[in-house]
């Protein structure tokens, strides 16, 4: 039987009960042609649709295999970090801790995993921003962070190589890259497992995150269960079937950050793929550097190069009798809302120091909003240094 209907007479209304209908005032937004109203579990939205154009594009921007699983999990990369925890250790786990994240996930998440685990942490000395020791590559797991967003300070790519050559038959290599997914270049296809939250390179909300993992990852998720009772929220293996299946979620995700993040993964690959991201971000990070140098100032505060930060860099204020709550205060109180959190330092570093994003969509262009920047904290230090006089 056909059905014949006035369409002019039907609601404008949404009527499912989740995800709901928004306000008017954000249906009148661009907010509304994101699909943040539709199902996750409608083809055209996952199997056939948002979801699985969104995966397609990050396969394509990252070059992954093919049989690698692309998952979008809820909240962030803390999440994230404790479900690849609780989901792949078996009875033994080691990484690296050499700022506020990766000491999240090598110390804080590790340590309250159940069961006997033998934990092997290098972590970096007082006033050291690297381990000099390596990880315990025949561990069950071993987790690595490749940029460490709080200080600016990156695992080397030749590390990387290293740590996937040395590793034992029955380990998995694990990386957060939430800092530098998307704007830098790394070893292709030498890790089990990568995650990072959308909200860094690809400049999308917070609250969501994509976690990929290897065949072996994914066979890990059985064996892992021998050894722990794993939380249900952090139980990997629901997602995987999920996702292989039908390229869905298990519970309901935010469908307007997919979308976000879909449309950046699209501009990247339209636009030169991950090699000209890798480039823009090192071109943002060498004006910077180039200014600090002119300065009388600042510095580096990653005094090595290899260990240095492209996507997140870090400058030190050399000069005592300037504070790096100051700068960063002056910028906020001239009212714009892109300036309202100013340039600052992670709270967990001592040094006297200013963070700062050069992530490829903060000037697409080039460094034109980067010279603005520069020029308005030179001022600042100018008025300051007059004040103090």
């Amino acid at each position: 039987m056909s059905i014949q209907l006035d369409i002019s007479k039907m609601p404008s209304a949404t009527f499912t009960c989740g995800p709901s209908q928004g306000h008017p005032v954000i249906r009148q937004t661009p907010v509304y042609k994101t699909l943040f109203e539709r199902s996750h579990r409608a083809k055209d939205i996952s199997t056939e649709g948002l979801y699985k154009e969104a995966v397609d594009n990050l396969r394509q921007l990252l070059s992954l295999p093919p049989d690698y699983t692309v998952i979008f999990f809820l909240g962030g990369a803390t999440p994230a970090m404790d479900a690849v925890i609780w989901s792949l250790t078996k009875n033994s786990l080691s990484g690296l801790s050499f700022g506020a994240f990766s000491k999240l996930w090598a110390e804080k998440i590790a340590s309250r995993l159940e069961g006997k685990v033998i934990r092997s942490i290098r972590k970096a000395g007082e006033n050291e921003f690297f381990p000099s020791e390596k990880p315990d590559y025949q561990a069950s797991l071993v987790i690595l962070t490749p940029n460490e967003t709080s200080t600016g300070t990156q695992i080397p790519n030749e590390y990387l190589e290293e740590a996937w050559k040395l590793k034992g038959p029955d380990t998995l290599i694990a990386w957060d890259c939430t800092s530098c997914a998307g704007g830098r270049e790394l070893p292709k296809n030498k890790f089990d497992v990568m995650l990072f939250s959308m909200q860094k390179c690809f400049g999308v909300g917070g609250g969501s995150s994509v976690i990929i993992m290897s065949p072996a990852a994914v066979k890990r998720l059985e064996e892992a269960k021998k050894y722990r009772t794993i939380p249900y929220a952090l139980d990997l293996s629901e997602a995987v079937a999920k996702a292989q299946a039908k390229c869905q979620t298990v519970n309901t995700p935010s469908t307007t950050n997919i979308w976000m993040f879909n449309e950046a993964c699209k501009w990247m690959n339209e636009n030169g793929g991950l090699a000209a991201m890798d480039a823009l971000c090192r071109q943002h990070a060498k004006y910077l550097l180039e200014w600090a140098a002119k300065t009388d100032y600042l510095k580096p505060l990653i005094s090595d190069e290899a260990h240095r930060s492209y996507t997140t860099l870090t400058l030190e204020v050399t000069d005592p009798a300037l504070k790096d709550a100051d700068i960063s205060a002056a910028l906020k109180a001239t009212g714009l809302p892109n300036l309202a959190d100013g340039i600052k330092k992670y709270s967990s570093v001592k040094q006297n120091s200013l963070r700062i994003a050069c992530f490829p969509f903060v000037d697409i262009h080039g460094t034109a909003e980067y010279e603005k920047l520069t020029a308005a904290v030179d001022e600042i230090v100018r008025q300051l240094r007059q004040e103090a006089k």
